[in-house]
């Protein structure tokens, strides 16, 4: 699993000597886990220019997961009806391990560049959408969740403490709405509200992102109860499907 992350971080074929190069593996070991899941599907090699690449196994299974663990599939018709109404750009995600697992994603018509995309991995102390998830984890999940985040300063605006993160937390939990105030990105900033569960707890989070180049915070507040329609639809539908109904014994005879 470590040499398959390797891979992937790279965004791009990698060679032999810059797997190496991270030092994670002795060579003879790097050599033959390679070779191991190469042999099993799960990555590429390329003979001519001797670079290794993700598999067609590594991706079936990719599309497995996305299909049975992802909120995606069921949230995607919603998204569509979001981006279409609001013609900004619109993100899905989840926790992973206490940080932020973009999902899907639906541009604005006249999109901006940003960090965020389906498939990659945020922080989630200073993203809008991370903040509105990490606000409704139960206590003891938060706690482990605060401990994760790195907490580096990637703008003046990032929150850099863990008693500054909570108290933001606090916030949103009271008015179910998180802010991305230049947090992350400069000039990138967003609206986003927590996908609940019955028990009130995040399955997902749901965001509208822009510049402020375009839109103010206070234009983006003025979407939070659309979102939040968007949101109440889609944990309607992420019930039955994330907490199935048991099958029903059989009658006796």
């Amino acid at each position: 699993m470590d040499v398959l992350e390797a891979v992937a971080a790279f965004g791009r074929p990698v060679r032999f000597t810059e797997l190496l190069d991270q030092g994670g593996f002795p060579k003879a070991t790097l050599y033959r886990l390679l070779q191991t899941l190469t042999n099993q599907g799960m990555l590429s090699h390329d003979p001519e220019r001797n670079t290794y690449a993700m598999g067609m196994r590594l991706i079936r299974l990719a599309h497995g997961a996305w299909a049975q663990t992802s909120i995606a599939p069921v949230a995607r018709p919603y998204l569509d009806q979001l981006s279409a109404k609001l013609g900004k750009t619109v993100h899905l995600a989840q926790l992973d391990a206490g940080q932020v697992l973009y999902v899907d994603k639906r541009n604005a018509a006249n999109p901006i560049s940003m960090f965020s995309d389906a498939g990659k991995v945020g922080p989630a102390y200073c993203t809008g959408v991370g903040k509105a998830m990490l606000a409704f984890l139960p206590e003891a999940e938060l706690e482990r969740a605060i401990r994760s985040q790195a907490f580096q300063r990637h703008t003046p605006a990032t929150l850099t403490t863990p008693e500054a993160l909570k108290a933001v937390l606090a916030e949103i939990r009271q008015t179910g709405v998180s802010f991305d105030r230049e947090e992350h990105e400069p000039q990138i900033i967003c609206v986003a509200v927590p996908i609940l569960n019955t028990a009130g707890e995040p399955m997902g989070g749901l965001s509208v992102t822009t510049s402020t180049l375009r839109h103010s915070l206070a234009d983006l507040a003025a979407l939070a109860p659309d979102l939040q329609a968007t949101a109440q639809d889609i944990a309607a539908q992420l019930q039955p499907w994330a907490f199935p109904q048991p099958l029903a014994e059989p009658r006796r005879a």
